[in-house]
C-alpha cells in the first residue's frame, strides 16, 4: 500500500506535502510546532489538515499491520491462496479486511462446526455444486451412527452452507448495502407502563426513521434509552430483495434438484446469522458516526469557550450560589490573587437577604469591584436577583454575568487547587474558579478535565477515550495559538504547550520557584528533563513579558532570531527598540515585501511573513480582538417574558438542533436551527459559537415545562 499516495489523494494534497509532514511527525514534532514553524516543509498546512493527515496515517499504518497479521494467520492454516492474497492487498478499510478474515477466524462451536465434525462438509460442497443428482441420494451416502437419518444429514449440510454464506465478504457487503439504504430503525417503549425515567424518551416510544437518514443526536438518545432499558430498538428490513440478490449469487443452476433446498438454506442463513450480524455492525457504525459527530461539536464548543476574550483590569467578585450551605463569596484582583472571602446566606432557610446585600456592598466598596460573576448552579437565578438589587440600590455602575460552573467542584477537590489555594476551604475554591474563569477563561479552564466542562451533548454517552483525545487536542491548539506567559503559567497550563509533558511542566514551575522569574527563553535549557528537542518544540509558544531580549516576548522562534534581527536591521532598528519605538517599527514593517525579503535573505517566505507579523505585535493575545462577554445589570423572571420581546443573550451551548441562549432568566432559551438565520444553514455551528452575544426575540414561553422558544429572525409577533 502506498500510504503517501493514498493520503494525498484523499486529502487533495501534493505527495511532497504528505511525505514531508509524515517525516516531521515521525521525528517527534508536535502538530502545533509543525503548523507554526515548519510551513515551508508542509506547504503551509494548517492544524486541521495536519490532524486529519496524522489520523489517516495512523489508520493506514494500522491497516498495513493488520494485513500482515491476517496474512500470517491464514497462512498458518494452510488456506492462503493467490485469490485471498489479492483480496487482502486490495482491501482499503479495516472492515473489508475483517470480512476477508471472517471465514478463517477461530469460532466457538457452532451448528456448522458440529456438522463438520460429523463429516458433512463434503455433502455441503456437493449440494452447492448443484449437480443433477437428487439431494436425498447425495445425503444417503453420508449416513453414519452420528448421522442416522437423511434429514439430519441435510440439516447439517444446510448449517454448514448457512455459515459459509454469512461469512462470505461479498454477500456481507450486499446485505450491508441494502440494510443501510432500505432498513428502518424502530424504537418502542420497553415497559408496559412508562416510568419517570422512561418519560425522558417519550418521543421514541413509537418511533421509526430510515437508517441512512437518522441524525446523530437521535442515535445517541435512542442508544441511551436502550441502555437504561427504557426503549427496545431494532432495525427492520424487508428481506425479499436481499434474499433475491443472494440467491442470484448462490443458485447458478435454477433447474437443479437442490434449488428448493438452497433457497431455504439462504433464508435460514439470512434470518439466523447474517441479518443479526449486519444489524449489530450497522448499529455500531451509526453509533461511531454519531459519537464522532457529537465529539466534533463538543470540540467546537470547547474551542469557542476557551477562546473567549479575557476580562482585564477589573477586580472581580465571584459568587458560588447555594441554599442551605450559603453562597461562597471571593474577591480577586486583576492578577487572579484572592483579596477576600466570606459566606452569605440570602436564601432559604436562613433568608438573610438584607444582611447579604450589606456584606456584598461593603466588599464592592472595599475592593473597588466592578464585576460580579455568578456560577450557573443551584440557586443561580435567586442569586442573580440579589446582585440585581445590589446594583439597583447601591452600586449602579456594577455589572454581572453568569458563567458556566461545570467542573468547578472537580477543580476544588484537585491536588492543583490544594497547591494554588492551600489556605482556602474546598467549597471556597469553587468560587475562586468561577471568578477566574472570567478573568482568563483559557488559563483557568485548562485546570479541569476537558470533558467535565459542560458544553457538549451526550458527552457521557460517547467513546471516552476518543473524547479525551479530541478535547485534549482542542486545548493544546488553543493554548499554543494564544501563547503562554512563562513566569505566571500554572503546570496545568504548561502541560498543553507543544512538547511539554506534565512532569516537565512541574519541573519548569519548580525551577521558577527556586531561581525566580525566567529572564530569557534560553534559561529553559537549565530545567531538569527539558532537552534540546523539547526546547525546540516549546520555546516559540512561551512568552516572557519582561525578558532581557524583547524577541522572547514574541511568537518568533529562537531558531529564527538571527533572521528577525536582519529584518529589523532592514528598517533601521534593533530588537531593543521593540520596547520603546513599536509604533514606528509597525509602520516600517508594513512597507516590507515579504517575498523580496525572503529571497534576499535566503529564507522561506511564510517564515518571513510570520516574523514580520510577530515583530509588529510583541506580547499579543489574539483573544483581545474578540468581543467581550455580555455583562448585565438587571434580571428578568420567566414570568416577565412575553412573545415578541427582544432581548440580548449569550450563547451557552450549540447542538445539532439549535443553540441554547442565556437571556437572564431561570432557564436558557432554545433557538431552533430553523430560527437562527433567514438563509439555509446545515448546522448551527455554521453561524454560532459558545460565548457569542446575540439579539433574540421571544417566540413562546411554557411556564409549566419551563421552556422558552427564541428566534434570531426578528419579526412582528403579537403578544399574548
Amino acid at each position: 500500500m502506498d500510504i503517501i499516495k493514498q493520503i494525498s489523494e484523499e486529502l487533495k494534497l501534493r505527495p511532497s506535502q504528505v511525505e514531508q509532514t509524515i517525516k516531521l511527525l515521525d521525528e517527534g514534532n508536535t502538530i502545533p510546532f509543525i503548523a507554526r514553524y515548519r510551513k515551508e516543509a508542509t506547504g503551509e498546512l494548517d492544524e486541521v489538515v495536519l490532524r486529519n493527515l496524522a489520523d489517516r496515517l495512523t489508520y493506514l499504518r494500522n491497516l498495513v499491520a493488520r494485513k500482515e497479521e491476517v496474512t500470517h494467520l491464514i497462512a498458518e492454516q494452510d488456506k492462503l491462496t493467490d485469490e485471498i492474497m489479492a483480496q487482502i492487498k486490495q482491501a482499503t478499510t479495516l472492515q473489508q479486511l475483517e470480512d476477508i478474515y471472517r471465514p478463517f477466524r477461530p469460532k466457538r462451536r457452532t451448528r456448522a462446526s458440529i456438522a463438520k465434525e460429523k463429516g458433512l462438509e463434503p455433502l455441503a460442497d456437493q449440494i452447492l455444486a448443484q449437480t443433477d443428482t437428487d439431494i436425498q441420494e447425495l445425503a444417503a451416502a453420508f449416513l453414519t451412527d452420528e448421522v442416522p437419518t437423511i434429514e439430519e444429514a441435510l440439516q447439517g449440510a444446510s448449517d454448514i452452507l448457512a455459515e459459509y454464506l454469512s461469512d462470505d465478504p461479498k454477500i456481507r457487503e450486499l446485505a450491508r448495502h441494502f440494510t443501510w439504504h432500505q432498513g428502518i430503525i424502530v424504537s418502542e417503549l420497553a415497559n408496559k407502563e412508562p416510568t419517570d425515567q422512561d418519560l425522558e424518551f417519550s418521543m421514541y416510544f413509537d418511533y421509526n426513521e430510515p437508517v441512512h437518514k437518522i441524525p446523530p443526536h437521535r442515535i445517541l438518545a435512542i442508544n441511551r434509552g436502550e441502555r437504561l432499558k427504557s426503549l427496545k430498538v431494532k432495525i427492520v428490513m424487508e428481506p425479499d430483495i436481499i434474499l433475491e440478490n443472494i440467491a442470484k449469487r448462490v443458485i447458478t443452476k435454477p433447474n437443479s434438484p437442490s434449488q428448493t433446498f438452497l433457497k431455504a438454506m439462504i433464508e435460514d442463513s439470512y434470518q439466523r446469522l447474517l441479518a443479526p450480524s449486519i444489524e449489530r455492525e450497522i448499529r455500531n457504525r451509526l453509533t461511531e458516526t454519531a459519537e464522532e459527530h457529537s465529539i466534533s461539536i463538543f470540540a467546537k464548543n470547547l474551542h469557542s469557550l476557551l477562546m473567549q476574550a479575557p476580562v482585564r483590569n477589573r477586580n472581580i467578585l465571584g459568587l458560588d450560589p447555594a441554599y442551605r450551605t450559603g453562597c461562597k463569596i471571593v474577591v480577586i484582583n486583576h492578577y487572579g490573587d484572592v483579596l477576600d472571602t466570606t459566606t452569605i446566606y440570602p436564601h432559604e432557610p436562613q433568608n438573610q437577604w438584607h444582611e447579604s446585600l450589606k456584606t456584598l456592598s461593603q466588599l464592592v466598596t472595599k475592593h473597588d469591584v466592578s464585576l460580579v460573576t455568578i456560577g450557573n448552579g443551584t440557586a443561580c437565578r435567586e442569586s442573580e436577583k440579589l446582585i440585581a438589587e445590589l446594583i439597583k440600590e447601591y452600586h449602579p455602575d456594577l455589572q454581572y454575568l453568569v458563567t458556566n460552573e461545570a467542573g468547578a467542584s472537580v477543580y476544588s477537590a484537585s491536588e492543583l487547587a490544594g497547591q494554588e489555594l492551600p489556605d482556602l476551604d474546598v467549597s471556597m475554591r469553587g468560587a475562586v474558579s468561577i471568578a477566574r474563569r472570567v478573568l482568563d477563561p483559557l488559563a483557568e479552564l485548562v485546570k479541569i478535565e476537558p470533558r467535565s466542562i459542560g458544553v457538549g451533548l451526550y458527552q457521557h454517552d460517547v467513546n471516552q477515550k476518543a473524547l479525551t483525545k479530541t478535547l485534549g487536542e482542542v486545548v493544546e491548539s488553543c493554548v499554543n495559538y494564544v501563547g503562554v506567559e512563562l513566569n505566571s503559567a500554572s503546570p496545568a497550563l504548561l502541560r498543553y504547550v507543544s512538547g511539554l509533558s506534565p512532569s516537565v511542566s512541574e519541573a519548569i514551575v519548580a525551577h521558577r520557584q527556586a531561581i525566580g522569574e525566567f529572564q530569557s527563553r534560553a534559561q529553559l535549557k537549565e530545567v531538569k528533563g527539558l532537552g534540546a528537542k523539547t526546547f525546540q518544540q516549546c520555546a516559540g509558544f512561551l512568552r516572557i513579558a519582561k525578558a532581557d531580549d524583547p524577541l522572547d516576548n514574541t511568537a518568533v522562534h529562537p531558531e529564527s532570531y538571527d533572521l528577525a534581527k536582519q529584518i529589523l536591521a532592514k528598517i533601521g532598528y534593533q530588537p531593543e527598540d521593540l520596547n520603546t519605538k513599536l509604533t514606528e517599527i509597525k509602520d516600517m514593517l508594513a512597507t516590507l515585501d515579504p517575498a523580496a525579503i525572503a529571497k534576499e535573505l535566503e529564507a522561506g517566505e511564510p517564515t518571513v511573513r510570520d516574523i514580520i507579523s510577530s515583530l509588529a505585535q510583541p506580547g499579543r493575545d489574539p483573544r483581545d480582538e474578540l468581543p467581550a462577554p455580555l455583562f448585565r445589570a438587571d434580571v428578568l423572571s420567566l414570568k416577565d417574558l412575553k412573545p415578541g420581546m427582544i432581548l440580548q443573550g449569550s450563547v451557552q451551548n450549540v447542538v445539532d438542533f439549535g443553540a441554547f441562549v442565556d437571556i437572564g432568566v431561570e432557564k436558557a432559551g432554545l433557538v431552533h436551527i430553523s430560527e437562527i438565520s433567514e438563509k439555509y444553514i446545515s448546522h448551527p455551528t455554521d453561524v454560532l459559537q459558545v460565548g457569542d452575544a446575540v439579539t433574540v426575540q421571544v417566540l413562546s414561553v411554557d411556564l409549566k415545562q419551563e421552556r422558552i422558544g427564541l428566534t434570531m429572525k426578528i419579526r412582528q409577533i403579537e403578544q399574548e
